[in-house]
């Protein structure tokens, strides 16, 4: 069942010093694309992914590669692009901005990639768009959900797009559902707990914010910061015990968030006081779970049953089919970046980077992950909207999220730029 109502950035810390890892190969232009095309023959076309592919968040980057090589299999078996294929490099970063940027770079330099499609998470996309900022490559980002990548008009850059969901989406949704859930349940005091970085610090600044606008009842008693891969989370635990609030806030993610459930499951925390786990509702983190706490609700991550159509389920049961294990967000989000990218160079029969990267700024495509069937790459931020987006309570078996409260759009944009306007991107 789905019901629909209404409702300092890591890059100034990275910026400059991420673009010492060496020069650009050839001149470039005022606008920042390569002055110098790469020949139109039959070589490959080369794009290169630098994601996380092992430590605690590997999923990240295997669960992105899955669904990048389903979609460019297709492409490549389809003929490619004029009888081009597509020849995809994949690096590990190991989560760490200064690989990142290193690996992008020599992507670009040394292996000759005419594409970047980024998926890393927020902690290193920041460091791969200074690059691509700098050598003037296309470049998508698929998994970096900070707000002020593309937000920010100080961040951004005619060459790159983001396709994925932003954390203003999601705590504007989030914020909603848990003021009306917290009116009917009389949960008045909150804690937060969430990963001490830019992503982490923005989604508990925007979820207080929309809760305290959607319940003004609503009380914030602490807001705690445990850092990213954290291993024992018993003092969080002791102090969210202390605090004794109603209910409980996190944006924790993948391994971070099976690991707080789990640790505060064996403390009896979440006995009297309610979770809402931004990022909880995806297969893998719900799966890896040792035991889901009653009465947790969640944000949508990836769920083959919402948007609750053919073509998402069809879109899931191929990825299950294939990989023998089950779509996540970063997944999704992959697949539509890697969809797009398929789509600019059809439209544009060509890898040229001006050309592309004109070409995916404010295109629309058919998609199974959309609200209505389609996406958008906004024009005006080059970001991604218009993507199935809610929140519901979560059950311990499939679907897991059974009744799903989808997230009107117009209220989402309206919120958003409210939002915007507060902090001087327009």
């Amino acid at each position: 069942m789905t019901k629909k109502v209404g409702v300092k950035t890591e890059a100034e810390q990275t910026r400059r010093q991420l673009l010492i890892g060496g020069a650009a190969l050839g001149a470039t232009t005022l606008l920042g694309f390569p002055s110098i095309l790469r020949a139109q023959t039959n070589q490959a076309i080369k794009i290169g992914v630098p994601t996380i592919l092992s430590g605690r968040v590997a999923q990240l980057g295997i669960s992105s590669r899955n669904a990048i090589n389903l979609s460019f299999d297709k492409f490549n078996k389809a003929g490619g692009l004029n009888g081009r294929q597509v020849e995809l490099i994949f690096r590990d970063s190991k989560g760490k901005p200064e690989e990142a940027a290193r690996l992008a770079r020599d992507m670009i330099n040394t292996d000759g990639c005419d594409i970047i499609l980024d998926a890393e998470a927020s902690t290193t996309a920041f460091a791969v768009h200074e690059v691509v900022r700098d050598l003037g490559t296309p470049c998508v980002h698929t998994n970096s959900e900070t707000s002020s990548l593309t937000a920010d008009p100080k961040l951004r850059i005619p060459n790159a797009v983001r396709v994925c969901r932003q954390g203003a989406h999601d705590t504007i949704a989030g914020g909603f559902y848990a003021a009306k859930v917290a009116k009917d349940k009389g949960l008045k005091t909150w804690a937060t707990v969430s990963p001490d970085y830019a992503y982490g610090r923005d989604m508990v600044q925007q979820f207080v914010k929309y809760l305290k606008k959607f319940n003004d009842q609503a009380e914030v008693k602490a807001e705690i910061w445990p850092k990213v891969f954290q291993p024992d989370y018993t003092e969080v635990i002791t102090r969210v015990l202390k605090e004794k609030p109603d209910a409980l806030f996190t944006a924790l993610w993948g391994g971070d968030l099976v690991a707080f459930i789990d640790q505060a499951n064996l403390y009896g925390l979440f006995k009297n006081i309610e979770l809402f786990a931004i990022n909880l509702g995806d297969y893998t983190t719900l799966t890896a779970l040792t035991k889901l706490p009653v009465g947790a609700h969640s944000g949508n991550r990836y769920l083959a049953n919402f948007p609750d159509t053919p073509e998402n389920q069809a879109w899931a049961d191929e990825y299950s089919k294939l990989y023998k294990d089950l779509p996540t967000n970063w997944s999704w989000q992959s697949a539509a970046g890697a969809d797009y990218l398929i789509q600019a160079m059809r439209q544009t029969n060509s890898v040229d980077g001006k050309k592309l990267s004109e070409a995916l700024i404010g295109m629309t495509m058919d998609s199974p992950f959309g609200a209505n069937g389609k996406l958008t790459i906004r024009a005006e931020d080059h970001t991604l909207v218009n993507y199935a987006i809610g929140w519901g309570p979560l059950i311990a078996k499939a679907p897991y999220i059974s009744d799903m409260t989808a997230v009107d759009w117009d209220v989402i944009t309206e919120l958003e730029t409210e939002w915007k306007k507060e902090m001087g991107y327009i």
